[in-house]
């Protein structure tokens, strides 16, 4: 025994900053690097890589590979030689070991080097491969690359231990009300799933919630998709690639989340990358005993690689013409006249005018009716009600009327024909397909810098401080056409785009213009101060509700937002949850009051800034109004929202979520989700896992304020209550 210690001991290098220790070991075979929560083991005689992770998540004998246009598939498990090397490194995040596995040895000439990097004071891991050319007059080209690949036949295998374990499926954007996905094992005939996730992915156990996070980090030129098959075994997937060079097209024979509008809405083939050296996207891996501490790790750590807008002073409140007809003047519900009976309502409201300027938000509108002129003349009149102007505009796509191509862009002399992105068949791209239909446009052609500048121009005439813009996915599309052949891929031209229009921005109308995000990729971030979390929602209770689309319910938008509440304070100052309707949402049926109550409250549990869309010259939305959106504990949370902590996670495409959330503040609050119609919904609290005081707290309705119950100092635990169809939100006030 001591003297294996002894032998061991000599093996053992350690790599020491300040408080903390890294710890390298050797043997004959194998290098193995490890901080406080993730252990990596470089196998020398495979060229293959497991991972171990706090939380038990395991990803034993991955490779790297490469899929070049002229050689063919290169693994690192199909070189001879390995080789391994470490450093020591600082950089913005901290300190930290790379790990250096070059791979040899092979028919194609090229060399592979995996790059592992473990910080000392971060529960993450970053992983990336570069192929190098190693032949003189040889240049590489790609549209595939993956630092990390699992496939039985290098014995590979991603495993998630627990009951209950989960693989998350996310959609590339946050259209067509596609649902992101809990994936499950255990079916009664045990067949496998198989899938692709974007840009992101995680496994997890639905009971424990400690799992495993993985997903790009580099957003400027690769569309990163995550391929995964699972095994019949509980908990294992014995597949999986993360990839640079997800391109896919929607199908419409799918189901929308499974491969039917879930995709990149692609129409030809991810650009390549060529070079002597190419590179994959960088991607980050973090698994813990809570994954949601790994999903805010996810946040931080892109934040840290490609920064992030912050919001001065309060957030902006905001009403939206959508909700009350979809282009505005188009069908003649509100015509401009109308427009002051709205901000003059809005003037009564003084707790929902208390911490900002409410925003008059025109969404899509005729422009022969809401012209540049009448919008500025009712910005002069919006502020004198104190209130401000909002814009609405499509900076990638434009919509136009089926092969007509001959009209000009606006601002400049160029035609749609021009600037309209190619398909594989050198045909132009519709977005938005029907007889008039949206064509996706080139973010690096000069015709859409003069573009933006003349939506922006007028977004300055009429004293705009708000910009909502959309379809952003658009300018993502790959093609085979672009005006800057530099340019090669979707996600470069997309990345180059927001930051020309977030420049533009700045120049014309100033820093300080609140942007949100409607329909977008995730990623890259740093362009905006919120997007949307999903599709428009419209407020109804539930998908399948009578009179009601099949789609936009507050049910739908928590279910995803369950995924998602991560995103707020790390990628963006808030999250959007769309408008709150206080009656109808355009010619929808009327909503009740539970489900005005039940949206708002689901508003505040994902961190939302507060819009309403509602016609206010209808007496009932006015007077409801009054009693919800003027309420005066809703306004001064709405004044810095903050998204709560899920306690557990949607799950299943049912209908009949239950589901709950917590905010740890001076008075912390409580949110309870039913939506199921059968059910009541009732929920053990532990006063540790939401980390109270040992001290006495009163329960009381967000809303009226009134005394639900009480927890008595030293009680560990207590039970609320949601009824079917309904939610609550308590405030835990805590008794000196």
């Amino acid at each position: 025994m001591n003297s294996k210690i002894y032998l061991f001991s000599l093996l053992l290098l350690s790599l020491s900053f300040q408080g903390y220790t890294q710890q390298l070991s050797r043997t004959n075979d194998s290098l193995v690097v490890h901080n406080q929560t993730a252990k990596v083991t470089a196998n020398f005689k495979t060229g293959s890589v497991s991972y171990y992770f706090d939380g038990g998540v395991v990803l034993s004998n991955t490779t790297a590979e490469i899929n070049e246009i002229q050689t063919g598939l290169l693994s690192t498990g199909s070189c001879k030689l390995h080789q391994a090397t470490t450093e020591t490194f600082t950089d913005r995040i901290g300190k930290g070991i790379k790990l250096i596995l070059t791979h040899s040895g092979n028919d194609q000439g090229i060399t592979l080097i995996q790059q592992i990097t473990l910080y000392q004071d971060q529960p993450y891991l970053f992983t990336d491969l570069k192929a190098v050319a190693t032949r003189q007059e040889q240049v590489l080209e790609t549209r595939d690359i993956s630092p990390l690949v699992v496939t039985p036949t290098q014995k590979g295998r991603l495993f998630q231990p627990g009951k209950q374990p989960r693989l998350l499926d996310v959609p590339f954007d946050n259209d067509n009300w596609v649902n992101i996905l809990e994936r499950q094992w255990g079916n009664t005939d045990h067949t496998v799933f198989n899938g692709i996730s974007y840009e992101y992915a995680a496994v997890y156990d639905n009971q424990t919630l400690a799992g495993l996070v993985m997903g790009s980090l580099t957003h400027d030129f690769w569309k990163t998709g995550i391929v995964y098959r699972a095994a019949k075994q509980t908990g294992l997937t014995d597949s999986l690639k993360i990839y640079g060079g997800a391109a896919t097209e929607d199908n419409s024979s799918l189901k929308p989340a499974y491969g039917g509008l879930d995709g990149t809405h692609d129409h030809t083939s991810h650009g390549t990358m060529t070079g002597k050296m190419v590179s994959s996207p960088v991607i980050y891996l973090c698994g813990l005993k809570d994954v949601r501490k790994a999903f805010l790790a996810y946040g931080e750590a892109n934040v840290s690689r490609n920064g992030k807008l912050e919001w001065k002073g309060s957030a902006p409140v905001y009403w939206n013409s959508f909700g009350v007809e979809g282009v505005l003047g188009n069908s003649g519900v509100m015509m401009p006249k109308d427009l002051g009976k709205i901000t003059d309502f809005l003037q009564t409201l003084s707790n929902f005018n208390a911490y900002s300027k409410p925003v008059l938000s025109i969404d899509s509108y005729d422009q022969s009716i809401y012209t540049t002129d009448l919008l500025s003349s009712f910005g002069k009149y919006a502020k004198k009600k104190n209130q401000q102007m909002g814009f609405y505009f499509i900076p990638f796509a434009m919509w136009n009327w089926k092969n007509s191509f001959d009209n000009k862009i606006p601002g400049s002399e160029y035609t749609l024909r021009d600037v309209v992105l190619r398909d594989k068949n050198g045909e132009p791209i519709a977005y938005k397909d029907g007889e008039w239909g949206a064509y996706a446009m080139d973010p690096t052609h000069p015709a859409i810098r003069l573009f933006i500048i003349n939506q922006l121009e007028k977004a300055k005439a009429i004293g705009a401080r708000f910009l909502k813009i959309d379809f952003l996915t658009a300018g993502a599309l790959e093609s085979t056409k672009r005006y800057d052949p530099k340019v090669r891929t979707g996600m470069q031209a997309y990345n180059q785009g927001m930051k020309m229009l977030k420049s533009l921005t700045d120049s014309i109308l100033g820093p300080d213009i609140f942007i949100t995000q409607a329909i977008s990729p995730v990623f890259p971030h740093q362009y905006a101060h919120t997007r949307f979390i999903s599709t428009d929602v419209y407020s109804h209770l539930r998908d399948d509700q009578k009179g009601f689309p099949h789609y936009g319910s507050t049910q739908a938008s928590m279910a995803a937002g369950s995924h998602l509440w991560w995103v707020q304070g790390t990628l963006w100052p808030y999250t959007n949850l769309d408008v709150s309707i206080m009656k109808n949402f355009q010619k929808n049926p009327d909503l009740t009051e539970k489900e005005v109550k039940v949206r708002l409250y689901a508003m505040m549990t994902m961190g939302s800034i507060l819009g309403d869309g509602s016609d206010f010259r209808n007496k009932l939305a006015a007077e409801r109004a009054k009693i919800y959106l003027d309420n005066k504990d809703l306004n001064l949370f709405f004044s810095a929202p903050r998204a709560f902590t899920p306690m557990n996670f949607a799950d299943g495409e049912s209908f009949d979520q239950q589901l709950s959330f917590y905010l740890k503040a001076a008075t912390p609050l409580i949110s309870m989700f039913n939506f199921d119609l059968q059910k009541i919904y009732n929920r053990k609290w532990l006063r540790a896992e939401i980390g109270l005081l040992d001290k006495e707290y009163l329960l009381k309705d967000f809303m009226t304020d009134a005394v639900l119950g009480k927890i008595e100092k030293g009680q560990d635990s207590f039970v609320l209550t949601a009824k079917t169809g309904d939610a609550l939100l308590i405030k835990l006030v805590p008794v000196n």
